[in-house]
C-alpha cells in the first residue's frame, strides 16, 4: 500500500478543485459539445447528440488531426449526421494492444477481459494477464514492429491499440479493416495530461466513471505532493540517466520528466534544455553542467542491482562527478518495478519517490518504491 500524505486542507481543496474543473465543458461547433482538458493537449473529445469524437491531435504537426474516431453506442442506430471518421461501436469485447502498457490500464479499469491479444507479452507486468496469456484467453501477436498478422486476423478485433511514431506506418495490420486507434498518450508534455487521456480510454470502454475516478485521485494526491515539495527554498541540483555508446541521452528540459523534477522541488541541470522528449549531449557537457550536482538519478534493467562498483567499471570517469563521491545516487530497475506502468497511470507514486529522494524529511514514513540507493 502507498503511503499518504497528510495535508487534509490542501486535499480537500484539491478535490474541490478537480470535481468543478473535471465538469467544466464548452459548447463547439454544430451542437457539440466539447470537453476542457485539465492537462491533455493531444486530444478532443466532442459529444453530439447519438455520438462522440474523438479527436487526435498530430504530436509532429498539433495545427493538424492524426486521427478522428467516432463513437457510436453498441446497439444504436447510426445517427444520419455522422462526421468523416472511423467508426467505433463502444463497450469494446475484442481488442488488439501493441503495448503491454495498455493492457495495465485496462485492468486498472476492470476491463482486462476485452482484451484478446496483445504483442510483445513477455513484458508483461500484470499477473491477472500474464495468466490470461498463459491459459490462452489472451493471444500473443508477436513484436509491435513486426506482429503476427496471421493471428490477429484469426481474432477478428474491433480495434487494434497502437502507439504512433513519426514517419511510420503498421505494415499489413493496415490492410486486415480492423480500425487502429493509435494512442499518442505518450507524447504529453504534462505527466498528469498522459494520465488525463485515462478519459479516453474509458470512452472506448464504457468505463468512463471509473476512468474520471483514476485520474481525479492521481492527480489530487500528485498535486498535494508538489504542493509540498514547492514549499522547499533549498533545492538539490539533479543530473539524471547515463552515457550509451557515444552520447549521453539526457531527458528534455521541455519534457514531463523534466516537469516532474521541477514538482519535486529539485533544480533540474538541464531545465534549460528546450527537447519535449530525450535529448543527447556529450560526456563532456554533462560533466561541465552537472559535475557538482547534489544528486544523481538514473534507470537500468537487469536482472541483478546496479552498484557504484559496476558503474566504476562500465565507465572510470563515472567517478569524477560528485553525486559518485558523496554516494547520493539512486536507481530504477525497470526490470523488476512496474516503473513504466506507473509513469503513465500513477505518475504520483514517482513523484512520490523524487520527493523522498530530494527531500528525504518531507516524508519521513515514505518508502521508495520503484528507486533506492545504489550499493557499494
Amino acid at each position: 500500500m502507498m503511503n499518504r500524505v497528510c495535508i487534509p486542507v490542501l486535499s480537500m481543496l484539491l478535490a474541490i478543485m478537480a470535481s468543478c474543473a473535471g465538469g467544466s465543458k464548452k459548447t463547439g461547433i454544430e451542437g457539440g459539445i466539447v470537453e476542457e482538458n485539465l492537462y491533455a493537449k493531444g486530444y478532443e473529445i466532442i459529444h453530439y447528440n447519438g455520438f462522440t469524437t474523438v479527436e487526435i491531435a498530430n504530436p509532429w504537426d498539433t495545427t493538424k488531426i492524426l486521427q478522428r474516431y467516432v463513437l457510436v453506442e453498441k446497439g444504436a442506430d447510426l445517427p444520419d449526421n455522422l462526421p468523416e471518421g472511423t467508426l467505433i461501436r463502444t463497450p469494446l469485447d475484442n481488442i488488439i494492444m501493441y503495448t503491454t502498457l495498455h493492457a495495465s490500464i485496462w485492468e486498472k479499469m476492470g476491463a482486462l477481459d476485452a482484451v484478446k491479444g496483445i504483442c510483445e507479452s513477455e513484458y508483461l507486468t500484470s499477473e491477472k494477464a500474464i495468466a490470461m496469456v498463459k491459459e490462452g484467453k489472451i493471444s500473443d501477436c508477436g513484436s509491435a514492429f513486426s506482429p503476427n498478422v496471421e493471428t490477429i486476423m484469426e481474432l477478428d478485433g474491433e480495434i487494434i491499440v497502437a502507439s504512433p511514431y513519426e514517419n511510420s506506418g503498421y505494415g499489413q495490420a493496415e490492410k486486415l479493416g480492423i480500425p487502429i486507434f493509435e494512442s499518442a498518450d505518450y507524447m504529453e508534455h504534462h505527466p498528469l495530461g498522459r494520465v488525463e487521456w485515462l478519459k479516453v480510454y474509458g470512452l472506448l470502454q464504457g468505463k468512463r466513471d471509473i476512468a474520471d475516478s483514476m485520474f481525479n485521485a492521481t492527480m489530487n494526491r500528485y498535486n498535494s505532493l508538489k504542493e509540498l515539495a514547492q514549499g522547499e527554498l533549498k533545492k538539490p541540483r539533479i543530473m539524471s540517466e547515463r552515457k550509451y555508446g557515444a552520447s549521453w541521452y539526457i531527458v528534455g528540459g521541455a519534457s514531463y520528466m523534466a516537469t516532474m523534477y521541477r514538482d519535486a522541488g529539485a533544480d533540474y541541470i538541464f531545465s534549460d534544455n528546450t527537447e519535449s522528449g530525450s535529448a543527447t549531449a556529450s560526456f563532456e557537457t554533462v560533466y561541465e553542467k552537472g559535475g557538482d550536482s547534489d544528486i544523481w538519478i538514473l534507470k537500468y534493467a537487469a536482472e541483478n542491482k546496479m552498484t557504484y562498483n559496476h558503474l566504476q567499471q562500465e565507465n572510470p570517469l563515472y567517478a569524477n562527478f560528485a553525486p559518485f563521491k558523496n554516494r547520493r545516487m539512486f536507481a530504477c530497475n525497470t526490470l523488476t518495478t512496474p516503473y513504466y506502468e506507473y509513469i503513465a497511470i500513477h505518475p504520483d507514486i514517482i513523484l512520490a519517490d523524487y520527493v523522498k529522494m530530494f527531500h528525504p524529511h518531507l516524508l519521513p514514513d515514505y518508502t521508495l518504491v520503484c528507486y533506492e540507493p545504489i550499493g557499494e
